[in-house]
């Protein structure tokens, strides 16, 4: 009986918690008081001082603000405030870059679902769709990727195009000579390009990404940009951004880079300036660059700007041929020739006016990067990801359809089917996370949590699929040459994976680090009142933060004891049971995460194995957002609906099993044990999709399968003669031509109208018995001539071979 009432008691507890979602603090002090009236008597042997006692406890605590102040709030301070994480200044200016969107609905456990698939992101506009129709397409049939790497640069001709048609300011606004495209616009561009050529796409992505342009726009003084906008739009000037040092790499802080303020001549007067020392590397488009942003560590001994004699990280613009600016050499990056090395200045000067903004911005520099980062890093990996992953779908797709073994087409066989699974549903999340990242971007947002984890789980999956494309191809992949489709993307995409935040960085550090301060509706006000020493700012983020977490603590209890069937969909239809577990595994992330903070405190930030699961759990509920709104937001058309199921139970597997690997490593045990009877009282759900899925996904992009142009809409289709992709679309079109005409002779083998062997003869029997037509015939050896040819591989003389670039 005692058990009974006390279970009565939390029962109708974690339901009241779970219904007054909307006021936490009312919600968590119901609970306990709940608790105490039905439960106290019973276990206290019904003591009601007992009871007395427990109804005053929460009153006190989460009741009257003023009560709870004097009495309680103190004695909290000192215990917490030891333990919360410390924050350098770099640190500080990450966390309060950007701007919190979705992730802060995934945050809270309660995802707002409905405005979620009411966002429709920017659509391309006439004159960026005008611009992928024409230029973008004319510059693609420029070039192939084997002739730019064999060459070690872009041609000139392709150089001085990319200049007169605007390439180098997609992002400059049209009042100064750019094209101000919209952040999908400028997506599709390099989507576009990468599928072409890797050196193509960066050489574009860079002048457009984080760098002067980007920085000019949001923080230059109206002289800087009356005068470097122009000339970056039409190609005049070039720009590079040299952050990364030998002793720099992800911690920004170690910078050895300085300038020091003094006098010194330009152009022919004594003014005020900089003298500069720097030493980069890995710095892309330094050996072409005309102006080059500089970040470094800006010192003022004499007091000459104020009476700070330590600036801090500032950023400015050097022109390039000024006297001690070195930047002739260049980086070999794994074979793949876009411009890249290292740069040095010794005893350059400059005037302060070379700061971005001028001297009000002495020392903000890392600010102004990582507020620029915040949305930049949306865009730029991310769309070359997205690219490689329509490339490799339509290129796989084609090449198991008319590659043959065992007188069948590879893709019918089921070891080939995995990969293909993997390849297209992967491809499609892919392009599900682009646009709908992009669009919160072109909406405004500068979401930076969710475009670090765009960076680094869109490139990890495009290097995932490259490795499954190489294992479909065989040696086709491995022999280079211009017939070769896979050999530069499965090179080159180490180079995504290091560059913009190394990717074990950003998954470890950056993503949870910064998520679970910024994103987290309590735990930064925490931090920064407890620094402040703010006791009223304390009070109501930690008592907020304790009925959060009750709140949070009964979701998760109650959705995973039903196995999410409580949650509510705002959507009916297929999509609705992945809504209702997404939201379960949000529940859960975010209780698990709130025990991780609080029994961990600052050392969390050290423990990066768990902050790194952590980060995985929040990914991949995002990939399952993505994936989601993507399929409802076209319609939810009945073709997609296998990539659709195939992506979401991806990402709801791998979320769960990351929270699982957080349960498992958690220090403090007792916590652990606690969380995984709410988080899984009976275990993991979810499992990988299943074979019959999977070759669903598979057999969506074989021969002329339903998927395969909608999955690669943004793929550059070559010439039917060049080799590679040009030549494999071709056969494949012929090879489907022939398809009918194959099936009726394989049913009339079947039926016992014609023999089956000897195989080389079948056609011509076929044609004797009237089954084909002598033109069905000549294209069905058209067909197995070009197939044949197809996936014959690049060889060469000995001399030819020494010549060629390695």
């Amino acid at each position: 009986m005692i058990l009974a009432t006390f279970a009565l008691a939390l029962v109708l507890g974690l339901a009241l918690l779970y219904l007054n979602k909307a006021f936490p603090a009312a919600a968590t002090t119901w609970f306990l008081v709940l608790v105490a009236v039905f439960g106290g008597p019973a276990a206290l042997g019904g003591s009601w001082l007992w009871v007395l006692l427990l109804w005053t406890l929460p009153v006190v605590v989460l009741g009257p603000t003023p009560l709870r102040r004097a009495l309680i709030t103190p004695q909290v301070f000192k215990l917490i405030a030891p333990i919360l994480p410390r924050m350098s200044d770099t640190e500080k200016d990450a966390l309060e870059a950007g701007t919190v969107w979705w992730d802060g609905e995934l945050f809270s456990g309660d995802p707002d679902w409905k405005s979620l698939f009411a966002f429709k992101p920017k659509d391309l506009t006439a004159e960026e769709q005008a611009f992928l129709d024409g230029p973008v397409e004319e510059l693609c049939g420029m070039l192939t990727d084997w002739e730019v790497n064999q060459a070690g640069d872009l041609s000139p001709e392709v150089w001085q195009f990319l200049k007169e048609h605007g390439f180098f300011g997609l992002i400059i606004p049209t009042r100064y000579g750019g094209k101000g495209f919209s952040a999908i616009g400028h997506s599709a561009v390099i989507a576009r390009l990468s599928t072409r050529s890797t050196v193509l796409a960066v050489t574009v992505m860079v002048p457009n990404s984080l760098g002067p342009a980007e920085l000019l726009l949001h923080y230059g003084t109206e002289e800087q940009k009356d005068h470097y906008l122009p000339r970056l739009a039409d190609g005049s000037d070039l720009p590079a951004f040299a952050l990364t040092e030998p002793t720099a790499g992800s911690d920004a802080a170690s910078m050895r880079s300085n300038g020091v303020v003094c006098r010194g001549q330009w152009e022919g007067e004594e003014v005020l300036g900089i003298r500069l020392n720097w030493d980069k590397r890995y710095i892309t488009l330094s050996a072409v660059a005309t102006v080059l942003g500089l970040a470094f560590k800006l010192e003022d001994p004499d007091g000459l700007i104020g009476n700070r004699p330590h600036y801090g990280i500032t950023c400015a613009l050097i022109p390039t041929h000024l006297p001690g600016v070195i930047a002739t050499q260049r980086h070999d990056p794994l074979g793949i020739p876009f411009f890249n090395g290292p740069t040095q200045g010794k005893d350059v000067f400059v005037p302060l006016d070379c700061i971005i903004g001028g001297q009000r911005n002495a020392g903000a520099g890392w600010r102004m990067l990582m507020d620029s980062l915040a949305a930049g890093r949306g865009i730029s990996l991310p769309s070359l990801a997205a690219g490689g992953g329509q490339m490799a779908t339509r290129a796989a797709g084609a090449y198991a359809s008319v590659r043959k073994q065992f007188g069948l087409a590879i893709g019918r066989f089921e070891g080939i089917e995995e990969p293909l699974a993997r390849i297209a549903g992967s491809t499609y999340y892919l392009d599900a996370m682009r646009r709908l990242t992009v669009g919160a971007i072109d909406a405004g947002e500068k979401p930076a949590v969710l475009t670090a984890i765009c960076k680094r789980w869109m490139t990890e999956s495009m290097r995932s699929i490259f490795n499954d494309g190489m294992d479909i191809v065989g040696g086709a992949g491995i022999v280079r040459g211009p017939r070769n489709i896979f050999a530069a993307g499965y090179t080159g995409a180490p180079i995504s994976i290091t560059v913009e935040g190394a990717n074990i960085l950003t998954r470890s550090m950056i993503v949870f680090g910064q998520g679970a301060l910024r994103c987290h509706p309590f735990a930064q006000k925490e931090v920064q009142a407890a620094e402040a020493k703010d006791m009223v700012a304390f009070d109501r983020a930690f008592f907020g933060h304790v009925g959060f977490v009750f709140v949070n603590g009964a979701r998760s209890a109650l959705l995973s004891l039903t196995g999410g069937h409580l949650a509510s969909a705002p959507v009916n239809g297929p999509t609705a049971y992945y809504v209702k577990q997404l939201t379960r595994l949000s529940a859960s992330f975010a209780i698990t995460s709130d025990v991780a903070m609080g029994t961990l405190g600052g050392e969390l930030k050290r423990m990066e194995k768990l902050t790194g699961r952590l980060a995985d759990v929040l990914a991949w509920l995002y990939i399952g957002s993505a994936t989601l709104h993507r399929f409802l937001r076209e319609g939810a058309p009945e073709r997609d609906l296998a990539y659709m199921r195939w992506a979401a139970q991806t990402a709801l597997y791998e979320a769960e099993q990351a929270l699982d690997g957080v349960l498992r490593n958690l220090p403090v045990r007792p916590a652990a044990a606690l969380l995984r009877v709410i988080v899984f009282p009976f275990g993991p759900r979810m499992s990988l999709p299943s074979d019959r899925l999977g070759a669903k996904v598979a057999r969506g992009i074989l021969f002329d399968g339903p998927a395969r142009e909608h999955l690669s809409p943004d793929v550059y289709l070559p010439n039917p003669t060049e080799p590679g992709l040009g030549r494999l679309e071709a056969v494949l079109d012929k090879a489907l031509a022939g398809l009918p005409i194959s099936t009726r002779i394989r049913d009339a083998v079947a039926d016992g109208k014609l023999d089956r062997k000897p195989v080389a003869t079948l056609e011509e029997r076929a044609l004797a018995a009237g089954l084909i037509s002598t033109e069905e015939r000549d294209l069905l050896a058209e067909v197995r001539r070009e197939s044949e040819d197809i996936v014959q591989v690049d060889a060469y003389e000995a001399e030819e071979f020494l010549n060629l670039r390695r």
